[in-house]
């Protein structure tokens, strides 16, 4: 069930885009906002999984609000305005805010209730959800941290939930993970366990502990978290705790064809594995190239054994990311 919040200053609107959406199984509307102060609190309140957005809104813009949104909470949320139709510079930097789509409301003379309307709506609301599923799971070892903060840094603040691993010894990764987040537009953190995986935030696997990716518990869903982690013991895994293996292979099991997996720079095979198990999975796959590896063992591994999509220099990576998101499948 995806869960709604509909935000227009009209309640008239607000009954029409409901009613559109209860005539589909899988959509709850969990309540209603007229104005980008009202939205913010039941954001906050309701946990819904789709945020639907008007633009022409009291107290504040809804271009401003949607800015403001995904840059503090960035819930997947589709603009529902007559605006794009007739101005599609408006869609474009709705878009480039970080919405995960766009709907333009039925003309004047056409019925609020015209069933085109509700298709579009409906299935605008359901790839916004799937994007919320979305995972990019990243791995490195030698010469990872300056290659980490040129990818993280390039991600927008409506990224998918990440989860990182990095081999550092355990007394080094919670300022490491500062250190990104003070570089980043998303949020970084070290991972605690239990967290939940989220669109804006990037978790790093603690030093000297594993990082392995689950399926949120019920409680955990009802607040619009897909996937969790944990973090725990266990031997190491190619001299390695973390190990890259490890979390990406929870990732292929859980996350499959709805995730990217990235492997850079390091020494050894640690991650090789682990990527042809998330590209058997469905996922899409990239590992850095030997010209810009600090140590070409890891990726080279994994090139080896088949297991990228695609190889690209560290400069592309963060491009070839976004291009593989906006391309995976739809989650149903």
């Amino acid at each position: 069930m995806i869960r709604v919040l509909v935000v227009d200053d009209s309640p008239v609107v607000r009954r029409v885009l409901t009613d559109a959406l209860h005539r589909h199984r899988d959509f709850e509307v969990v309540g209603g906002a007229e104005d980008p102060y009202a939205a913010r609190e039941a954001v906050l309140r309701l946990r819904p999984d789709v945020l639907t957005l008007d633009l022409e809104l009291p107290r504040m813009d809804g271009l401003r609000f949607l800015e403001k949104l995904m840059r503090h909470f960035p819930i997947p949320t589709v603009v529902v305005s007559s605006r794009v139709a007739t101005h599609p510079e408006t869609a474009a930097r709705a878009l480039a805010l970080g919405a995960a789509g766009v709907v333009a409301k039925p003309a004047p003379n056409v019925a609020p209730g015209a069933p085109e309307f509700g298709e579009a709506l409906a299935a605008a609301v359901r790839a916004a959800a799937a994007r919320a599923r979305r995972v990019l799971a990243i791995g490195a070892s030698t010469g990872g941290p300056v290659a980490l903060e040129r990818v993280l840094s390039a991600l927008p603040a409506h990224a998918p939930g990440t989860v990182v691993v990095q081999h550092m010894p355990g007394a080094f990764t919670a300022s490491f993970a500062e250190r990104l987040n003070a570089a980043c537009t998303i949020e970084v953190r070290e991972a605690r366990d239990g967290d939940a995986v989220v669109p804006g935030l990037a978790l790093i696997a603690p030093g000297g502990r594993h990082l392995v990716l689950q399926r949120a518990a019920a409680d955990d869903a009802a607040r619009g978290a897909h996937y969790t982690v944990r973090v725990k013991d266990g031997p190491p895994v190619h001299h390695q705790r973390p190990a890259v293996d490890v979390l990406f292979e929870s990732v292929a099991r859980h996350v499959g064809a709805d995730a990217v997996g990235v492997l850079l720079t390091g020494m050894g095979a640690d991650g090789a594995k682990g990527l042809l198990a998330m590209r058997a999975a469905g996922a899409h796959t990239v590992a850095q190239d030997e010209a810009t590896s600090v140590v070409f063992g890891m990726p080279r591994e994994a090139i080896r054994l088949g297991a990228a999509c695609e190889v690209s220099a560290l400069s592309d990576v963060p491009t070839a990311v976004l291009r593989a998101l906006t391309r995976l499948p739809r989650a149903a």
